[in-house]
């Protein structure tokens, strides 16, 4: 197997429109996809590309290495980086040069965005390698545009307040129950922080959590079911305040701790080396998060909320979709395929992408889970039960994470109010919705 390293180029403009790109790519010469079935006695090389930590890459080599021994003519190249936005501003250079990887990892707003501009392969045209009946609709509204599905789920998942157990215990401080409000979370990362040096009560990353707030608060959440904006500035002032109100009482690090945080990997963070006693995270994470803490009992439960309204919903984790100028569709439709609707790489991937959608894949892993996963099965069930349905991210929606973590720079350094920020934010957000 081939696995090369690759170093991923780090745009000195980050804001390189990845529209624009994607269109660029329309004109680039990219082949189309292939007519004609599977060879296979075809020599082929595929290249696939995710972001993650060297656990999944671990877990992916194996996998990998599974299906080329089923199929042995096909070669596959791995490319995998480290976080979510390495891959993406990758990817919008590559197809802009004609150089992209034939399958990868997509999330948030991304299939919507790259299935718009041409540069993901409808999956109709590979039905016979790639089977999607088995997966309900509402896995795969993220990746359907104008009734064509460009991408398949990995699987499910939930954000989830991780709670370090030890750590409250040491503090003398209740662990909290589902029905806790944010109120009660502030008074325990207040206390946590007071009494444990060292040691902070809340660990934030906004983007992980930022959604599921205002979706306490509105009907749809962010957005609405036709892609605009569904919250209003009160509401995100709300948030960028309690934000504030944090720092100031001790419960949340200084800013520039906060900062420094916000797009590391789970191992890297604060609650992930037990400097945390408070997260916000997706299930399916659970235990790359406690991996850190020195054996510390961690447990999920519900977000805290103080309208009575979860704000939480079953989304997908991730998609893999194939560039619609692979060489290889049917080849890099099978490789699909593997990954999510076969048994044996099943039992190797368990639930590191999310509980499968696939319910065969699903009866395939469920008995497999590690104690981790296991609660993480137990939580995402519940929230099926008391969750909330969401609408998916429009295009537009693909700078709410770089948007909301700039306010919250700005707010917390002192170099706006919180006012002022939410409605720069309405109106930055608004705007690109409007646009795309």
């Amino acid at each position: 197997m081939t696995r090369p390293s690759r170093t991923v180029a780090r745009h000195a403009a980050l804001g390189l429109a990845l529209t624009g790109a994607l269109l660029l790519t329309a004109c680039s010469g990219q082949a189309p996809a292939a007519d004609g079935g599977f060879d296979p006695d075809e020599e082929i090389e595929l290249h696939i590309a995710w972001w993650g930590n060297d656990e999944r890459a671990a877990i992916m080599a194996d996998a990998i290495d599974l299906f080329e021994a089923e199929y042995p003519n096909i070669t596959v190249v791995e490319e995998p980086v480290g976080a979510p936005d390495d891959l993406f501003n990758r990817l919008a250079t590559d197809f802009a040069s004609n150089t992209a990887p034939d399958v990868f990892a997509l999330g948030g707003a991304k299939p919507q965005e790259y299935g718009a501009a041409g540069a993901l392969l409808d999956l109709s045209t590979v039905a016979d390698q790639l089977d999607t009946s088995k997966y309900p609709d509402f896995t795969l509204t993220n990746a359907t545009v104008d009734d064509t599905l460009y991408g398949l789920p990995t699987g499910g998942n939930a954000i989830g307040a991780l709670i370090n157990v030890d750590l409250f215990t040491q503090a003398g401080v209740p662990v909290p129950s589902d029905d806790w409000t944010w109120e009660d979370l502030a008074d325990a990362a207040n206390q946590i922080s007071a009494e444990l040096p060292g040691v902070v009560g809340l660990d934030l990353r906004i983007q992980d959590i930022l959604g599921t707030y205002i979706a306490q608060y509105s009907e749809d959440g962010i957005y609405d079911w036709d892609g605009e904006l569904a919250t209003d500035a009160e509401t995100v002032q709300q948030w960028y305040e309690y934000e504030q109100s944090l720092v100031e009482s001790g419960g949340l690090p200084d800013p520039s701790t906060i900062v420094e945080h916000w797009n590391v990997t789970p191992d890297l963070t604060l609650f992930g080396t037990g400097k945390a006693a408070i997260s916000f995270a997706y299930n399916n994470q659970i235990g790359s998060y406690a991996a850190g803490t020195g054996g510390a009992d961690v447990q999920i439960i519900a977000p805290p909320s103080s309208t009575g309204v979860s704000g939480v919903s079953v989304l997908p984790s991730q998609f893999w979709s194939i560039a619609s100028g692979s060489k290889h569709p049917e080849a890099a439709a099978l490789l699909v395929d593997w990954l999510l609707n076969q048994p044996e790489p099943a039992k190797l991937i368990l639930a590191n992408r999310g509980l499968p959608f696939n319910p065969d894949t699903l009866a395939v892993v469920k008995p497999l889970l590690a104690p981790a996963d296991a609660q993480s099965a137990e939580y995402l069930e519940k929230v099926l039960e008391v969750g909330v349905v969401a609408p998916p991210q429009p295009a537009g929606g693909s700078i709410l994470n770089e948007l909301s973590q700039r306010i919250e720079s700005d707010i917390l350094f002192g170099k706006t109010s919180a006012a002022d920020g939410a409605k720069q934010w309405i109106d930055e957000l608004g705007t690109s919705l409007a646009n795309d």
